[in-house]
């Protein structure tokens, strides 16, 4: 079987703009920006990629580990099954 393979990347700069002011605050948790990217945003954003592509029947995907972080990149491999030509009667 012959497999036609294709990459298509979609990249996120993620970038916090701090005012002055809150790096006096003693309360203001500098990270606090990047686990709601991690915690809330993120997550939603991948299960909608999913609920989408599960919505082509001959389509599939899954999330491959290549030893990269999760919180620096999660690619999701999708692959198009073909059923095998019917045999003539």
């Amino acid at each position: 079987m012959d497999a036609s393979d294709r990459t298509f990347t979609i990249r996120f700069s993620l970038t916090a703009r701090i005012p002055e002011a809150l790096w006096d605050d003693e309360c203001f948790e500098e990270e606090d920006w990047f686990k709601e990217w991690e915690t809330q945003i993120k997550p939603g954003l991948i299960r909608t990629v999913f609920t989408h592509l599960r919505s082509f029947p001959n389509w599939q995907a899954h999330i491959r580990n290549r030893g990269v972080s999760p919180e620096d990149e999660v690619e999701i491999v999708v692959e198009r099954r073909y059923a095998p030509p019917a045999e003539p009667d």
